[in-house]
């Protein structure tokens, strides 16, 4: 798991690898000024950016796990607010969709004290290139 090799903006926004599920890294981001919106409530761009990191986590897991050394570009990212994320911690986990030889597609999604009632859900798409 030390290899996933998440960007370093994931240090701006205080995201880290909480523990691991089903073999995928489950991020974490706790609530501070760094990520604040309105009062008492994380940003929503704190939010996409942790969903973000997640879907990037579990795919960089996947293409670990078959052998491949790619880099990732994200070229698309749709993001689903389903309600306001409170001042408490955050967690996100990314699931690969498909990961074929030029295109992958990730979902992620971001809870906080109940994994059942999601704060908020992505999609996203990157084109892969292999690493040189």
């Amino acid at each position: 798991m030390m290899g996933i090799g998440i960007p370093p903006y994931s240090d701006a926004i205080g995201v880290v690898v909480d523990h691991e599920e089903d073999g995928r890294p489950v991020m974490a981001m706790d609530f501070g000024t760094q990520v604040m919106g309105r009062p008492g409530y994380l940003h929503g761009g704190a939010i996409s950016g942790l969903m973000e990191m997640a879907a990037v986590a579990a795919l960089r897991t996947e293409l670990e796990r078959r052998g491949e050394a790619m880099r990732l570009k994200p070229v698309n990212i749709q993001v689903e607010f389903m309600r306001g994320g409170t001042e408490q911690r955050t967690f996100a986990m990314g699931q690969v969709t498909r990961a074929g030889r030029r295109v992958a597609l990730v979902n992620a999604e971001a809870w906080q004290e109940d994994r059942t009632r999601p704060i908020a859900l992505a999609q996203m798409k990157f084109l892969l290139n292999p690493a040189e």
